[in-house]
């Protein structure tokens, strides 16, 4: 078990090498939820995430025991980056293995930051038993969660929050194996007994909330999910203790509020937070949260990493659920001036259009016909509606999608 002065050690360590990353206040979110909310922004830190806090204590605190071969870990993602970023300050050789779906992106960033990348496995436990293999033959592994100094690394955030912001109700955090939990209750309940602690998770993987309600570390199904960092199927043997005596909840998000949480981070805070660091804002925003009415709240917005076609895909898909984009067909006499008399309806109401496809033929078209699909920009649900009115207003049936 880790202590409070573990944690300091750790940040002694580590602090020339790390970022100490802001703790923002964020009005937006404050009034939205009733909270006085602060952001912890890890986006911000090396390689875009907290990882590499806990990659860099333990390489550093284990340096004279770490052989030429150097390191070895598995991840598909932030692990590796961290990992590869703690092993060059190290001045050692580092080898991530990937899954092989690992996004490109984040095989490349791995490399750029000087370790060697191999891809092996169709799943992260696939990808780890090939890394142990690789340890056996040399190598010095660095496990993504389930190790003190690890954990320790990860736990100065907690020191950093309670510093920076006296006084802390509650703070909300990422769980996938709970190095990252596991750390911060121990610096912040250290330093602050009556702070709270609460774990968020994807319901698409509930590893942690499942351990806590078994009294031990489960392996559960793991469904596809936006928050893949936190995509971790079982509790650490070490961390669940931690889960279990410091972290009073374990809430559950789903895939629809943690991409919404992702866009509003995005627009009114203009941070790019990958699912997992978003989940905090999900539970929060989704009203899972319960705490008394202007209590001091932080959100640990764990990492950045988001490969760009999915950002690209949370924000469509925000801007279709949230009615800023109104997406609909309308069927037209296939003559002269049809279309432009259309889009005249839609510009004098203030739509303006992203994409249309024009489509003659069908099974279920008239012959003199042809189908419309449009994307319109709106300023937000009520004016979609406005646009709506005005299109059938002017004679034609639109059907939304």
């Amino acid at each position: 078990m880790i202590t409070l002065a573990d944690i300091r050690q750790a940040r002694d360590r580590i602090a020339p090498h790390v970022i100490r990353t802001p703790l923002v206040p964020s009005p937006t979110l404050s009034s939205m939820s009733g909270y006085e909310v602060y952001l912890k922004l890890e986006t911000m830190q090396k390689a875009g995430s907290f990882k590499v806090r806990g990659a860099m204590n333990r390489i550093l605190s284990r340096r004279g025991e770490i052989g030429e071969k150097g390191v070895v870990a598995a991840s598909a993602g932030n692990h590796a980056q961290g990992v590869a970023v703690a092993a060059r300050v190290a001045g050692i050789p580092a080898t991530v293995v990937m899954p092989v779906w690992a996004p490109v992106s984040k095989q490349a960033a791995a490399r750029s930051y000087g370790a060697r990348v191999i891809l092996s496995g169709g799943t992260l436990e696939e990808s780890m038993v090939h890394a142990g293999e690789l340890a056996g033959s040399g190598m010095t592994i660095i496990p993504a969660f389930d190790d003190w100094e690890v954990i320790a690394g990860q736990g100065t955030i907690g020191l950093e929050i309670l510093e920076d912001l006296p006084g802390t109700d509650l703070i909300l955090v990422p769980v996938g194996g709970g190095g990252l939990i596991g750390g911060i209750a121990v610096a912040a309940k250290g330093l602050d007994p009556r702070v709270g602690i609460r774990g968020v998770q994807a319901a698409a993987c509930p590893s942690a909330a499942e351990a806590v309600r078994a009294g031990r570390p489960v392996l559960v199904p793991a469904g596809p999910t936006l928050a893949d960092g936190i995509r971790v199927r079982q509790a650490g043997d070490l961390t669940f203790p931690l889960l279990r005596d410091l972290v009073e909840e374990i809430l559950l998000v789903e895939e629809e509020e943690i991409a919404m949480a992702m866009l509003l981070l995005l627009e009114r805070k203009k941070v790019i937070a990958e699912g997992a660091g978003a989940a905090p804002l999900a539970a929060l925003l989704s009203g899972k949260v319960r705490a008394r009415a202007g209590s001091r709240v932080v959100l640990v917005v764990s990492g950045g990493n988001v490969d760009t076609p999915l950002l690209d895909r949370v924000i469509r898909h925000g801007l279709v659920r949230s009615g800023r984009v109104l997406q609909a067909e309308v069927i037209l006499d296939d003559l002269p001036g049809s279309l432009a008399r259309l889009l005249s309806v839609i510009a004098g109401a203030g739509g303006n259009i992203l994409h249309i496809h024009h489509a003659r033929g069908g099974r279920e078209l008239p012959v003199r016909s042809v189908r419309v699909a449009l994307e319109i920009e709106t300023r937000d649900e009520g004016h979609g509606r406005e646009i709506a009115g005005a299109v059938e207003g002017a004679g034609y049936r639109l059907v939304v999608s």
